[in-house]
């Protein structure tokens, strides 16, 4: 999973002492683990140095699982025992992607998609971050929406307005929808004008490597089947590269009419975490993170930033990792 660097990193609070201690082994594959306990035995020479624990008790628990970095790809892979330290974990990164983006550019762009990402998000909406989170400097975004009323239960922005936007005091004009009076194509067309508005204006950036907008963040899960948005396995739309924002209408999954942004839109993305969870899906992320002689390419597989993408796995879906 990880490229041959010279250096292994584990932070662990060892049982017997009051704080987290840092231990570096040389000569290794670099890759970085968090462990809550640590039971094993090292025989190799270390250098154990003393290091105070200031952060609060969420971003503790946000620090345990197991992490692992791709440097060279900018890629993180973060593994946790619950989808509850999952969720603790995702808040604390969103919130800091706000704070640093909120600042720096005076405004954050957030990208959404449907599924059981919005639940993982739910951390947000308690103490201290629905206090804390300048929600006025929030745009927000959909990855993919089904063509559908807003009040129909397969609608993604019911979905994320149920557990999440009603929650906190976002500025109805920064949630952008689609419009679904329209047809899957219209609405594609008509959330691509958004889009390009919004870049014209300044909310959007707009990458200087692709010419494509690059959001701040994209939060996005993953199906069964290895798809992200609306860009299924086998799909012409896989090899879109022209378009922002494009539509489907014989979508595998139903309802078949949906709009979705293009991989070029994706993949502009300053930040992307994506969180996935559950077995059902263990054996998808073990063909996407290089465990396994499946040779069939997943379209999770073409994420790929100009920026980080970090995952977010519960143990159950990097059990076969």
């Amino acid at each position: 999973m990880a490229t041959a660097a010279s250096s292994l990193t584990f932070s662990t609070s060892l049982p017997k002492l009051r704080r987290p201690f840092s231990i570096s082994i040389t000569q290794l594959p670099q890759v970085s683990l968090n462990f809550k306990k640590l039971n094993c035995s090292i025989s190799s020479a270390l250098k154990i140095s003393r290091r105070t624990a200031t952060t609060a008790k969420a971003s503790s628990m946000a620090s345990s699982g197991i992490t692992t970095v791709d440097q060279k790809n900018k890629k993180v892979v973060e593994v946790f025992d619950t989808e509850e330290e999952l969720a603790v974990s995702l808040a604390k990164y969103t919130a800091d992607l706000s704070d640093k983006f909120a600042k720096e550019r005076g405004s954050f762009t957030v990208v959404v998609s449907g599924g059981s990402l919005i639940k993982s998000l739910r951390k947000l909406v308690e103490a201290p971050y629905v206090d804390s989170i300048d929600w006025s400097k929030w745009h927000v975004f959909w990855v993919d929406e089904r063509v559908v009323p807003k009040d129909h239960p397969d609608s993604n922005y019911k979905l994320a307005f149920d557990g999440f936007l009603s929650k906190v005091p976002i500025p109805p004009g920064n949630v952008h929808a689609i419009n679904d009076a329209l047809s899957a194509e219209g609405a594609a067309d008509d959330y691509e004008t958004c889009l390009r508005h919004l870049v014209h204006s300044g909310v959007i950036e707009k990458s200087s490597v692709s010419g494509f907008p690059k959001f701040d963040l994209m939060l996005v899960g993953m199906g069964p089947d290895g798809h992200v948005a609306s860009l299924f396995p086998g799909h012409p739309l896989l090899k879109e590269n022209q378009k922002w924002v494009t539509h489907i209408t014989d979508s595998p999954k139903p309802p078949p009419g949906r709009i979705t942004f293009t991989f070029p839109v994706i993949n502009s993305s300053s930040y992307i975490a994506l969180v996935v969870c559950g077995a059902g899906k263990a054996s998808v992320v073990q063909t996407a993170l290089g465990k396994s002689q499946n040779s069939d390419v997943f379209p999770v597989q073409m994420v790929s930033p100009e920026g980080e993408l970090k995952w977010f796995l519960d143990k159950d879906a990097a059990s076969k990792l």
